[in-house]
């Protein structure tokens, strides 16, 4: 890696005087600092706009964007800007623009003669033609001649947030919520305006306010004023928000006895809800729930399906306009012989049973955010039935906030997944943006990182992860790595010096970091509970499947989790092409060779190696991965102002020392059953099985 960069003494005297200024992170990727002198081209004048809020933030925005890349006035005679909707602009309806392929959110950014164009069937339509336009500007590309249409392809665009009422964050690593539920709604922080305004900058369209892990105090009446006031703050950057509803609020708040989703009283309980959050808040989105999951209550306490208790309350928001996102995360107390198999076993013999408004949300694996997991087996099953994307923003299996590990490269790899639903071409991507089925409510739901630490996420790099998830809802289809650049660009520097090597670090750094964590197919490793750390060893508990030895198996025979027809047989839960592909040794990608195969140690990789070879082989990769980062981003420092380059560098050596802890403890463990010596020129782990095993972090960030 460190071929890709310049040494730090051969750029120093060429950079201008901005990267030297001290920052903190607060400014995400909206930074406006002004361009290289090459860069930036004659200021324009910006027309006034119709008297509506979301049309003067989109003039704000503009004019504090271009007053910070470009500097200057206008000239009488230069280029000017012209933004607005043909219903509310007469200048915009008079040039008779093709907006029909932008629907209600998308935008025309268009050159006509000297004045550049950007409208919209609505006025958030115009917000996010500003955004892209500023985006242009930022990154260095031309602007002088402009033809750009762009729609999103997922309607609803979703930040989960699992936030508690107390201020802790599950799984969260940036700090305590940004709701500070206890002093609104009569104080709303002016920071609630900057997190509207970067989700409206990458289209994200709505937010889940409280955690899924739900308390029905969220239902009441004061936090459903509270609700409303962030409504208020979010309805000009066209973001709706989103409650997560406790299955059994019916009893805990409703005085009932039952939360029985057949019941009369309690359908009447939740119509009634719905009416007073509607009369509150308006444009609510409506409701998220995790229901007969980790212990979370739900229809089946009383027999029902998940069909009933989604349609019951996607009947009482439905009047409205709302949704109801039924979360397909769940696993029975009865535990099968595979925890992989149980949500497409809970959810495909419904498929078609479900409401037009509802929307059953899916993780991208079938086990819970491993660093690699093979895509959900109920996406490309499901074509009656409205599927969503669940990704993880915040990293609670990637090393938290201290590890670098850009997650573009992951969420690509699963859009880009073929299910073979309807034959080739049936992308997960197609899935999710309703194309593959003619699907109408479509959806794109990340887990946020975000916190009220000043740089948002934690860590620098963690905005990268929230960026380019907001992109991708936008478009499925869009390449990461170029997401990536366009970040680099207006987060640091749009010197190519700085953004080949960032770019290069990045797009590598999550395949890094399943090598050094769970290579080979391997996955669910961590530490108990607090998930930090490498914990091959956790046994025991209440339930096997919160075990990593449940999903490892290692033994003196091999290791890996046989999912063929010989074992759980999860493959013919995928379409018979795919299955195939996964059940045949000769055609898997050893990246999921033992998700779904148990092998000797002694078996021989594509490579040649044994695996016990290959697998040791992996893990030394990320660790030297990871010291390649450091390296290159020390060689970065010209470019980036010290205090940003200095927690950067701080957090890779972090980084570093826990890759090879990861390393040297798996290692250490797995040697025990495979009996076989280390690989020439591999190193020993630096501490005993013992050592290893007898670290203990009951602090450790982001539980809840």
């Amino acid at each position: 890696m460190r071929g890709l960069c310049l040494a730090a003494g051969l750029v120093s005297a060429t950079l201008a005087g901005p990267a030297a200024r001290a920052e903190d992170g607060y400014d995400l990727w909206l930074r406006y600092r002004p361009l290289p002198a090459a860069q930036r081209s004659e200021p324009p004048t910006i027309a006034p706009v119709a008297d509506t809020p979301t049309l003067r933030i989109a003039r704000a925005e503009l004019q504090r964007g271009l007053d910070g890349l470009t500097g200057g006035a206008p000239s009488p005679d230069g280029p000017s800007i012209l933004l607005g909707t043909p219903a509310g602009s007469p200048a915009v309806a008079a040039l008779n623009l093709p907006l029909k392929g932008a629907a209600e959110e998308g935008y025309l950014i268009r050159t006509v003669g000297k004045t550049t164009v950007i409208a919209g069937n609505s006025d958030i339509g115009v917000l996010y033609g500003v955004f892209h336009y500023l985006r242009l500007v930022q990154t260095g590309q031309g602007v002088d001649k402009l033809d750009i249409l762009s729609a999103p392809k997922v309607r609803h665009r979703l930040l989960n947030h699992w936030d508690n009422l107390n201020g802790s964050v599950e799984r969260g690593y940036a700090g305590q919520s940004l709701w500070d539920w206890w002093k609104l709604p009569d104080y709303r922080d002016p920071r609630y305006v900057d997190y509207a305004r970067a989700n409206a900058s990458i289209g994200i369209n709505g937010a889940v306010l409280n955690n899924v892990n739900a308390k029905a105090d969220s239902l009441t009446a004061p936090y459903i004023a509270k609700a409303a006031a962030l409504a208020d703050v979010f309805r000009p950057y066209g973001i709706k928000v989103y409650l997560s509803a406790r299955f059994s609020a019916p009893i805990e708040i409703g005085g009932l006895k039952t939360a029985d989703p057949l019941d009369p009283a309690v359908r009447a309980f939740w119509k009634a809800k719905a009416d007073e959050i509607y009369k509150a808040i308006p444009d609510f989105g409506g409701f998220l729930v995790k229901a007969n999951s980790e212990g979370q209550p739900g229809p089946q306490d009383y027999g029902r399906t998940h069909v009933d208790g989604a349609n019951m309350l996607a009947d009482a928001v439905g009047p409205h306009g709302g949704i109801v996102m039924w979360r397909a995360f769940v696993y029975s107390h009865e535990q099968p012989d595979d925890r992989a198999k149980q949500g497409y076993g809970e959810f495909k013999p419904f498929d078609g049973q479900f409401r037009d408004n509802v929307i059953v949300q899916v993780k991208n694996g079938a086990i819970d955010f491993q660093p690699r997991e093979p895509f959900h087996p109920l996406f490309g099953a499901m074509p009656k039935t409205n599927l969503g994307m669940e990704f993880q923003i915040t990293k609670e299996y990637l090393g938290f906030a201290t590890h670098l590990v850009y997650l573009g490269p992951l969420y690509e790899e699963t859009l880009k997944s073929d299910t073979y639903g309807r034959g080739p071409g049936s992308t997960v991507a197609r899935v999710v943006d309703g194309s593959l089925d003619g699907r109408r409510e479509t959806l794109m739901a990340g887990v946020a990182n975000i916190g009220r630490d000043r740089n948002w996420s934690g860590s620098q790099f963690d905005q990268a992860n929230w960026y380019v998830f907001g992109r991708l809802a936008w478009d499925p289809e869009a390449s990461t790595k170029d997401i990536a650049a366009d970040w680099a660009k207006m987060t640091f520097s749009t010197d190519p010096r700085f953004v080949e090597p960032a770019v290069a670090m990045m797009m590598g750094s999550r395949e890094a970091a399943v090598d050094y964590m769970t290579p080979l197919g391997l996955h669910h490793q961590m530490g108990r509970s607090h998930h930090y750390g490498p914990g091959p060893w956790v046994s025991g508990g209440e339930r096997a499947d919160w075990t990593s030895v449940y999903y490892a198996k290692a033994g003196k025979d091999g290791i890996g989790f046989d999912r063929t027809a010989a074992g759980s047989n999860a493959v013919a839960q995928y379409a018979p092409v795919v299955a195939k592909r996964f059940s045949d040794l000769k055609s898997i990608d050893e990246k999921d060779l033992l998700w779904f195969h148990h092998l000797p140690w002694t078996y021989r990789l594509k490579s040649g190696q044994t695996l016990w070879d290959g697998l040791v082989g992996h893990y030394s990769r990320g660790v030297s991965y990871v010291a390649g980062m450091g390296r290159t981003w020390a060689d970065l420092a010209p470019y980036v102002d010290p205090e940003r380059h200095a927690q950067v560098a701080d957090f890779l050596a972090i980084q570093r020392n826990e890759a090879q802890w990861w390393r040297d403890a798996s290692i250490a463990y797995f040697q025990t059953f495979s009996g076989l010596p280390l690989p020439a020129g591999e190193a020993p782990p630096a501490h005993s099985l013992d050592y290893y095993e007898s670290l203990n972090f009951p602090y450790a960030p982001g539980g809840g």
